[in-house]
């Protein structure tokens, strides 16, 4: 879901400002806008039906943007739509962002009508100047109430976004934001440190960030206090006191998985006929909203196969991001490459004390999953 009520200077997703004369009083996308959009949505999905392979869906993430521009019925109209497409297991994780901002969303109830399980609110910070520094349209107030709302309407699964490393952050600051997430009930916590990216603009202005010593202190305290209150970091930014993201762990462990809408993105694995192997092929829609609505009768799909060569480094980039990694099957599995293709390179980083010496796993060690990147660049090089 493409747009927001305004673009967040920090921001580098595909996310565009709500086209002017198109945003209702009810604080959702006017309706025309609404119907023209979940019709592509539908049209788009069902040209990819095909590549479910007659598997069912175990989860749907409706990212954005800010998904909850588009009203409850809406959604609930698209998910009886998609299920006479795809099946939906019957334990599918179906997730929402969601602003907090009082005025985009309908009482939270009505999304658990249409399928919708599982809340991930972007709130960043509870600390008012910050949020007005990152360019939110919601305040520390909003995030509590509707976080609050969210969990009397039912829903018991709710992430919360949070960002550290913000501009002259401290670590009070970014402890404060913590606690105040695990005192409104988060059941899941995505905190990630602010990054500058290119095309925004902080990239431009190149606001005050902490220094490398502050970063680490901040960590370090933060991911304490996590632990302390029961919640289990399960990958580089993701921390659970239940049960962890569904749809995430899919990516993470190289699963396949479908898209629809402007800028979505997706990877399917296909066995072809003539091939032994499996092909792997990621494919992107059209980023500019009115682009991807202009295509009919359905967005173009433009696969491009994932060439060999690239495969241990994409299948490595993804599972080692996982504390506890991937059984090792799951490379074969899911590149149909032989393990053999990257093993002199794990086993140098096990001599090194980078990876675990696990005989069923490929995960790092405490020490490897410290300096990250520097242990997948070793895999960006082929094996002799």
């Amino acid at each position: 879901m493409p747009w927001c009520v305004k673009k967040c200077p920090y921001c580098d997703f595909n996310s565009h400002a709500v086209p002017q004369g198109t945003f209702s009083v009810e604080g959702t996308l006017s309706i025309s806008l609404e119907q023209e959009y979940l019709s592509a949505l539908l049209a788009d999905a069902k040209q990819q039906a095909a590549w479910a392979q007659n598997r069912p869906l175990v989860s749907v993430f409706i990212g954005g943007g800010t998904p909850s521009l588009i009203s409850a019925a809406g959604y609930q109209w698209l998910f009886a739509e998609l299920r006479q497409i795809f099946e939906f297991a019957a334990d599918c994780e179906i997730t929402l962002e969601a602003n907090p901002g009082t005025l985009e969303h309908a009482p939270f109830s009505e999304y658990l009508i249409a399928g919708i399980n599982r809340l991930s609110l972007g709130v960043q910070t509870f600390n008012d100047e910050l949020l007005h520094t990152l360019g939110r349209v919601h305040g520390s107030d909003e995030a509590r109430l509707a976080i609050a709302r969210a969990r009397a309407d039912g829903f018991d699964r709710l992430n919360v976004d949070l960002m550290h490393g913000l501009p002259n952050q401290t670590v009070e600051m970014a402890l404060f934001d913590l606690q105040s997430a695990m005192d409104c009930g988060a059941t899941h916590i995505s905190w990630y440190q602010l990054t500058i990216e290119p095309n925004t603009v902080f990239f431009r202005t190149q606001p005050v960030l902490p220094d490398e010593d502050r970063l680490a202190d901040i960590q370090s305290a933060g991911e304490a206090l996590l632990r302390a209150h029961g919640y289990v970091q399960y990958e580089v930014s993701a921390w659970a006191k239940e049960l962890p993201s569904r749809h995430n762990l899919n990516y993470w462990q190289f699963g396949d998985y479908l898209a629809i809408g402007a800028g979505a993105h997706g990877k399917i694995t296909v066995q072809e006929q003539d091939s032994e192997t499996p092909t792997i092929y990621r494919f992107q829609k059209s980023r500019l909203p009115k682009d991807y609505l202009a295509q009919v009768p359905a967005p173009a799909l433009q696969f491009e196969p994932v060439i060999a060569e690239d495969l241990p480094f994409e299948f490595m980039m993804n599972a080692l991001r996982l504390v506890d990694g991937v059984p090792q099957s799951y490379f074969a599995e899911r590149t149909g490459l032989s393990l053999d293709r990257i093993w002199s390179t794990v086993s140098a980083l096990q001599q090194e004390q980078l990876m675990q010496p696990n005989p069923s796993q490929l995960v790092c060690s405490a020490l490897g999953f410290n300096y990250l990147n520097a242990v997948l660049e070793r895999f960006s090089v082929p094996d002799d």
